[in-house]
């Protein structure tokens, strides 16, 4: 396994245990994993997703404020 791989997991895995002492945290985290059944994909594919779509909206909006 990927270094990176692992290290994504263990974080993920520590976001599930924070959600413990976090009720919104918790809501979040059922919902993402009521959209990874519905879509057919694992919990942590998910959560990848949903990072990577942030990530590339947030590089765009500071592209498009660079050219402003």
């Amino acid at each position: 396994m990927q270094k990176s791989f692992v290290f994504f997991t263990r974080m993920v895995d520590e976001l599930v245990q924070f959600s413990d002492s976090d009720p919104e945290l918790a809501e979040g985290i059922k919902w993402l994993d009521s959209q990874a059944q519905k879509k057919g994909i694992s919990f942590y594919e998910m959560v990848f997703q949903v990072l990577y779509k942030h990530d590339v909206s947030s590089r765009a909006k500071q592209w498009l404020n660079s050219r402003n």
